[in-house]
């Protein structure tokens, strides 16, 4: 008896959620990444996620992950468990109905790269969302803050686009960062 082969036939991909937006944010207390007591300035950083037409997406999820106000994350770099006391340098919130969601933190210090070159204070993001085949990477950046013109990572963005990696003062201690998932203006996003 012969067989015919067997044929396979392309599908097409489908989005991530928007499941993660109620699985994965039911602990408000995940946007707050540094309690009253750490060492530094205290901000509220919003962020604000828009889409190619610059409508807010209300069912967006934001990880963020920083280093202290010395430039230090949770876990030193020996990758021991030590922890650093009142600041998880990681953060996880959903975007409500106006895409934004708002997080309690510090002001990072800069973080010395693999080569020893001093990075800009910064925040690495993580955004799910839907209509995303998967998870996409980004950076925030303080205006004004030291190092922004010799940060490695920077450096390697055309220079017209960097603005787009720029948080923006918005009141005492507050600062706005607006993630564009496309269109004019598109947030900058890294190849993780």
């Amino acid at each position: 008896m012969s067989r015919d082969p067997v044929r396979f036939t392309a599908t097409p991909s489908q989005t991530v959620g928007p499941f993660f937006h109620f699985g994965l944010t039911d602990d408000p207390s995940l946007g707050t990444i540094a309690k009253d007591d750490t060492k530094g300035t205290r901000i509220q950083l919003r962020i604000r996620v828009l889409d190619g037409d610059g409508e807010p997406v209300p069912d967006a999820l934001i990880e963020l992950w920083q280093a202290d106000a010395d430039g230090r994350y949770p876990i030193d770099a020996d990758r021991s468990k030590t922890k650093l006391p009142s600041f998880s340098g990681f953060g996880r919130l959903p975007t409500t109905a106006d895409g934004t969601c708002v997080f309690e933190t510090v002001l990072p210090g800069r973080v010395a790269g693999d080569n020893g070159v001093p990075q800009a204070a910064h925040i690495n993001v993580c955004l799910f969302a839907r209509g995303l085949l998967r998870q996409i990477y980004t950076r925030i950046y303080f205006e004004g803050s030291d190092g922004l013109d010799t940060d490695p990572i920077l450096r390697i963005v055309p220079a017209d686009r960097r603005q787009t990696l720029i948080a923006r003062p918005a009141g005492a201690n507050e600062w706005l960062f607006d993630i564009r998932l496309q269109g004019d203006e598109e947030t900058v996003f890294f190849d993780l």
